[in-house]
């Protein structure tokens, strides 16, 4: 089953304007099948394949000759020479779309791009469905402890693999085929436990040194670990929104992951119901929703701010995203029952704001409505702009 992807009008664009154009994001996110459908004239090829990645290592000027237009190169980063020729190529002629690369090992990938190819490259990055793609494609599950479950990576929705199937063996390639080539071998097997701790600290702020502790690693190896796993786009990290409106703010960052089936399977749940019983469901919820709302952005190729808010008094937004000269200010429960009480908290980050601002709550429930000044979201329609 091939869901239509909503990021299409953005390549699209992106393709009108750059000589190439780079297609970034998670493993299995549906890179691969994407591009061949939108770009069916374009010559497709692999350098996973040996055969191929020799041509293009002991010879890159005559494997662009013959390859010299409307090509995709699918993990690219695998022959890192290729990309001083690219660069040679496209300077002589910017024809846009001339090339696309695509590749998961988006630490090598970007890397290359930022030594040769800035200021030449249209970059964009596809991640698992969002909500509203699944909905359009009528897969969406019926509640939302069903959706946080599943996950939304496209492979489960074509072959109808389980998440206790998908997630077993997404993680070991994860592992064996990215992550191996960044973190020693003797460190694997803590890596896969610091794993697992990041699931625990899912939508709470984070403590490095505590994490340190609990791994066994120093410090500067737990963030050098995160910063592995957000150049794998597994992971996010939230800011705390910097301004002071009057309060000391909170200063560190709060963790989510992209894909909610992920976090689930780190965390050992083996059906719906471990959701449904998980003392921390609310922050399982606002995890759906918030990468949600990144994975929109994304989507739609819109640089978004996207922060949240807490101050000394524990007063805190969700979410708060700078937009026009205004604040968003978004409240996430996964109540399913509207009580007026969900939006203390945005009544009083309004008045201490200084500035406009649009007050949002997503809730569990399935209707939206509006409140005085609230626009209230149901759970599988957060956010629509």
């Amino acid at each position: 089953m091939l869901i239509p992807r909503h990021i299409t009008v953005h390549l699209r664009e992106l393709s009108q304007y750059f000589p190439i154009l780079s297609l970034t994001g998670p493993r299995q996110a549906g890179k691969t099948t994407l591009l061949k459908k939108l770009y069916p004239d374009y010559r497709y090829v692999s350098l996973e394949d040996p055969d191929q990645q020799l041509r293009a290592t002991d010879d890159p000027r005559s494997f662009l000759k013959q390859y010299d237009y409307q090509v995709i190169f699918d993990e690219a980063q695998r022959v890192p020479a290729l990309f001083s020729y690219l660069q040679t190529a496209v300077d002589e002629d910017r024809q846009a779309g001339r090339y696309i690369l695509s590749g998961s090992q988006n630490f090598l990938l970007r890397q290359n791009i930022t030594q040769s190819l800035a200021g030449r490259v249209g970059i964009a990055r596809l991640f698992p469905l969002d909500l509203r793609e699944m909905k359009e494609a009528d897969v969406l599950p019926k509640d939302y402890e069903a959706s946080i479950f599943q996950g939304c990576y496209p492979a489960q929705f074509d072959t109808g693999v389980p998440p206790r199937l998908f997630y077993p063996s997404y993680v070991s390639s994860y592992i064996e085929r990215d992550v191996s080539g960044l973190i020693s071998a003797a460190n694997l097997n803590t890596f896969r436990q610091f794993l697992q701790l990041c699931a625990a600290y899912a939508g709470q702020l984070l403590n490095y040194s505590a994490i340190a502790r609990a791994v066994g690693v120093s410090v500067p190896t737990i963030q050098s670990w995160f910063s592995v796993l957000e150049q794998s786009y597994l992971v996010f990290r939230l800011p705390p929104y910097y301004r002071n409106f009057g309060k000391r703010i909170t200063k560190s960052p709060k963790l989510y992951f992209y894909d909610t089936g992920l976090l689930c399977y780190f965390l050992n749940m083996q059906s719906k119901n471990d959701v449904v019983n998980y003392y921390q469901l609310g922050a399982l919820f606002e995890n759906l929703v918030i990468a949600e709302r990144m994975k929109r952005a994304h989507h739609d190729g819109i640089e978004a701010r996207l922060y949240f808010y807490r101050d000394s008094n524990q007063v805190e937004a969700d979410l708060l995203e700078e937009q026009a000269g205004s604040l968003i200010l978004t409240e996430i429960k996964a109540n399913r029952t509207y009580k007026e009480n969900l939006l203390a908290d945005l009544h009083k980050i309004g008045k201490i704001a200084g500035q406009p601002v649009r007050k949002q709550l997503v809730f569990g429930g399935d209707e939206g409505f509006t409140v005085k000044d609230v626009q209230v979201f149901p759970w599988h329609s957060p956010i629509d702009q």
